[in-house]
Formats: structure tokens, C-alpha cells, sequence
């Protein structure tokens, strides 16, 4: 059993079968395509809505239960038997720090994203380099986890992208939405209940009902993921044509924050500069984390580019590289022009900077519905890819691997994660999502870096278009970082996180342990093979 478990196929193979004619991908994307779909996953609604509430922190209600602590500061109340002390603080200025904290953490993910995605360019990301590495249940349980941060991440993001496009509508045009369509239940029986200026931009603010019950649901998240579906089945060229489009929108948005803002900039703001100490850097790190996740998207895209080996290294450091200046920079601005304390529970912190300035807000609503937008694509393009490699591997249902006959996308996938994002857009409140996101992805990174490791010791000879510096060394650092982040991150997020997980390990036991091509010895490109079950 445990040698079925942790079975690993070699890297050989998962680029024979890969390079199947019926498997056949459109090779069209370059260097510069991979660095932009990079920044396009990155620059999103991490650093427009997370840079106010990381610098400021989030006080517990009176009512909060120690779940909601951070796992580091739990355990040392614990130890020292002090009270434990409720909520999140805040990082203040020195939220530049807690950037620079998550970014070295990708980077060190980053540098070993690259040496698999050069050795194995293989569409499937952390979950094919697992399968290479550590074996099929572990790839299995990266696979899963990757659902975490592409698809239930995206959810956020599109509630996100619905809230900036109904407001920018309501400033530019003067347009009013009723509450029940831009919105979901519990959020627009919470607004009622504040009333006031929480209902202004609203023209009808009557819920209607279903045998009793009143409901709302957030129609435009739901058409934005079905418009981005849509452009993906069509194909990844005219997909990437798009997102270059919105990267540049927002780029250029976030350039005119850090340029206009550096004028509104009051120097005493920036004082004390770290107001919490260490454990505000560390807990505001674990949270804008999120504002970095999406450069592995790169990595799916292995089996669409002209040349994987060289051009993804390019496009996942360069990316990260550009985005981290941009993001330190944003942060030291919008704390410099407003007192840290003033962004307490503002999830709209870039616009509250530039109050004064109507037209500057506006702007800033446009770089930022632009920047949900790519991230949206981005993310909704690597989702379906994962789930074609575990498809192709008999891990999942054959029907997910095949490719459009025309546009050569794996469109039952897309189709089906659209559905899937898109529905739950439609009706929740993703809430504390977030971080969700954040523990799965962080978990991912911590896979990556151990796998490279492994395969210096089990396949030394094996040609390294991009190698890692300083082997073990580095990728033993990307793995403390990511688990130092991962402890920061509420106690609630990881009974969470191992729900879900246990959820994926029987869904494996149950389908994808009897199906695996790799358990049947079966090595072939075709995706209709009727397998066996496993005795």
C-alpha cells in the first residue's frame, strides 16, 4: 500500500506524455507574455484592499474566541500562561517590512518553481512537480490544496471586482444599482442594518424573497467570471492579449499612486514605525502574502510556451522582482499620507488615501477593477490546467483532460471551474477566505522547495536549463519562511485548512487511488482509457 502511495513518475515521462499528439497545447507565449501574466496574477486585490488593514491591524471583538489568535502568539500565551491577547495587530509602517517578509518568502519559492518548471515543462504546477518527487498521495494532496488558492481565491476576488465596479459606475456615470442584484443576502441585510450612507448608490434597497426568505445575488461577479471564461475557451493567445491590456492599466495606476501620492506624504505619519514590533511585521506578513500569490501561475502554462525551459524562470523572478518594488513603494505612500490608524477595517484603503481628490479616486477604482480583472484570468486559466494534469493521470474523471477540437484549451475544465467560481460568487460572502488561500498556497510553496532537494539527490545528472543557488540551503529557507508564515495565520484557518485536506485525502482512497494510470501501468496519451479498479 505504501509503495502504491508514494509512487513517483519520473520526469521523462511526464514529458512523453505531455508531448502525445492529441495532448498537442498552442505554443504562443514568450518571456515577456509569462512576465505579464505574472504581474496580472500578483497586482490585484492584495495591495488595493489588504495594505490598510495589515498596517492597522483588526481588533477582536469582545466576543472573539482564541481560534481567531495567531497560532505563534497562542502558543507563547500559552506557555507563559499570560492571557492571550485577541485579534491581529498591526504592522503600521513598517507594513514595507511585512512585504518585503512575504516577498523574500516567494522568492525562495520562486527560485525552486523555476528549476522544476525548466526540468518539467509540464502544465500542473506544484502538483506535477510533487508527482516527480514525493509520490502520487502527496501529489494528490497538493492538487487539492491548489483549489485553495486558484479557485476559492478567485471567488474572493470576483465579490472584490463586483464592489469596485459598482461603485466606479455610481461616481463616473451616476449609475444606481438595486442592492439585491450587485450584492449577496448577508451582505445586503447587513447594509440595510447600518443604513445611512452604507445604502447610498443604491436604487432600491427592497430584497425580495423566496417563500419567506429573503435572498440577493451579486450578478456582476457572476457575469465577470462567465466574460473570463469565455475568453479562455477561445484560447490562450487572445487571453494573454487581454490580460496585457489590464497589466498595463494597473501598473500605470499603481505608478500614479506612488508618484502623486509621494507629494501628499506627512513624514510624522511614518512615526513609531513599527508600533506592535516583530509580531505586527509577522502577522500583516501572513495576511498581504496574499497580495504575492498567482506568480506560480506561471508554471501551468509550461505546455503553451515557445520556450518553457528558458522563458518561465524569466517570467516567474521577473514578475515577483517588479511587483515587490512596486508593492513596498505602495505601502510606504499610503501610510506616509494618512495616519495607520485611519485604514482600521478599511478594505478600500488605496481610495480613503486620496479622499480629497474625487477624480484621483476614481482612477485608483479604475487601476483597481482592472487589476481584479487580471487576476481573474490569470487564475481562472490555471485552475482548469491542474485539473487536466490530474485527469490525464487517471486521477480525476478522463472527461476533464480533453482539449477543445479547434481552440486546443482544456474547455470542460474551464467551463466547469467557471461554474463552480461563479456560483459562489453569485451568493456568499467569502469573508475570511483570505486566508484559506494564504495557508494553502504557502503549503504548496513548502512542497516545491522540498522537492527540488529531493530530486538533486535522486536524478543529479538530469539537465538543469535554471538551477537554484546554494542547494539545500535556499530551498530549506523557502520552507521556514513559508511555515513561519503559515504559524501567523489564525488557529480557525488551520481547522480549516485540515478539514479540507481530509476531504481530498478521501476522495483519493475512494476514486483516484482505483483509477491511477500510474497504478495500472498504463502510459499512454489517451485520455478514454477505461481502467480497472485496483484490487
Amino acid at each position: 500500500m505504501a509503495n502504491q502511495l508514494f509512487k513517483t513518475k519520473s520526469p521523462d515521462r511526464l514529458i512523453r506524455e505531455s508531448e502525445a499528439p492529441e495532448r498537442q497545447m498552442k505554443r504562443s507565449l514568450t518571456a515577456v507574455d509569462l512576465t505579464a501574466l505574472g504581474i496580472g496574477a500578483i497586482i490585484g486585490t492584495g495591495i488595493f484592499a489588504l495594505t490598510g488593514t495589515a498596517a492597522a491591524g483588526d481588533p477582536a471583538p469582545a466576543t472573539a474566541s482564541h481560534m481567531a489568535t495567531p497560532v505563534i502568539s497562542f502558543i507563547q500565551s500559552w506557555i507563559s500562561g499570560a492571557e492571550t491577547v485577541m485579534g491581529r495587530p498591526g504592522a503600521g509602517p513598517g507594513v514595507i517590512f511585512s512585504f518585503m517578509v512575504a516577498a523574500i518568502a516567494c522568492g525562495f519559492a520562486a527560485l525552486c518553481y523555476s528549476e522544476l518548471a525548466s526540468m518539467i515543462p509540464v502544465s500542473g504546477s506544484a502538483y506535477t512537480y510533487s508527482y516527480a518527487t514525493m509520490g502520487e498521495i502527496v501529489a494528490w494532496i497538493i492538487g487539492w490544496d491548489l483549489i485553495l488558492e486558484y479557485a476559492v481565491g478567485n471567488m474572493a476576488v470576483a465579490v472584490g471586482w463586483s464592489g469596485y465596479f459598482v461603485k466606479l459606475c455610481h461616481s463616473l456615470f451616476g449609475l444606481n444599482f438595486p442592492l439585491w442584484a450587485v450584492t449577496d443576502t448577508k451582505t445586503a441585510q447587513h447594509l440595510i442594518a447600518n443604513g445611512g450612507d452604507a445604502l447610498q448608490g443604491y436604487s432600491s434597497t427592497t430584497l425580495p424573497s423566496i417563500a419567506g426568505y429573503p435572498f440577493a445575488l451579486n450578478l456582476p461577479a457572476g457575469l465577470i467570471v462567465a466574460a473570463v471564461t469565455i475568453l479562455l475557451i477561445f484560447g490562450i493567445r487572445e487571453s494573454a492579449r487581454a490580460n496585457s491590456v489590464a497589466v498595463i492599466i494597473k501598473v500605470a495606476v499603481v505608478v500614479f499612486v506612488i508618484a502623486y501620492g509621494a507629494f501628499l506624504v506627512n513624514p510624522p505619519n511614518w512615526s513609531p514605525v513599527l508600533p506592535n514590533g516583530l509580531s505586527g511585521v509577522m502577522s500583516a506578513a501572513a495576511i498581504v502574502f496574499f497580495a504575492f500569490i498567482g506568480f506560480d501561475a506561471v508554471s501551468t502554462t509550461a505546455e503553451e510556451t515557445r520556450n518553457p525551459q528558458r522563458d518561465m524562470p524569466i517570467g516567474m523572478i521577473a514578475s515577483l522582482l517588479i511587483c515587490t518594488l512596486l508593492y513596498v513603494l505602495m505601502s510606504g505612500v499610503l501610510t506616509g499620507i494618512k495616519k495607520y490608524t485611519e485604514y482600521t477595517g478599511d478594505s478600500a484603503a488605496v481610495a480613503t488615501a486620496f479622499g480629497g481628490a474625487p477624480w484621483a479616486q476614481a482612477l485608483v477604482s479604475a487601476g483597481a477593477l482592472a487589476g481584479m480583472t487580471s487576476v481573474l484570468l490569470v487564475f481562472q486559466l490555471g485552475q482548469p490546467r491542474i485539473f487536466m494534469a490530474m485527469s490525464r493521470d487517471g486521477l480525476l474523471p478522463q472527461v476533464f483532460a480533453r482539449l477543445h477540437p479547434r481552440y486546443r484549451t482544456p474547455y470542460i475544465t474551464t467551463i466547469c471551474t467557471g461554474l463552480a467560481v461563479g456560483g459562489v460568487a453569485l451568493f456568499t460572502d467569502i469573508g475570511s477566505l483570505a486566508e484559506l488561500t494564504n495557508i494553502g498556497t504557502l503549503f504548496a510553496f513548502s512542497l516545491v522547495c522540498i522537492g527540488v532537494i529531493i530530486l538533486r539527490k535522486t536524478d543529479p545528472n538530469r539537465r538543469r536549463p535554471f538551477r537554484v543557488p546554494l542547494v539545500p540551503l535556499v530551498p530549506i529557507l523557502g520552507v521556514l519562511m513559508c511555515l513561519m508564515l503559515m504559524l501567523s495565520l489564525p488557529i480557525l484557518t488551520w481547522i480549516r485548512f485540515f478539514m479540507w485536506m481530509g476531504l481530498g485525502v478521501a476522495i483519493y482512497l475512494i476514486y483516484g487511488m482505483r483509477n491511477s494510470k500510474l497504478q495500472h501501468g498504463i502510459d499512454t496519451g489517451d485520455t478514454e482509457d477505461e481502467l480497472p479498479p485496483i484490487s
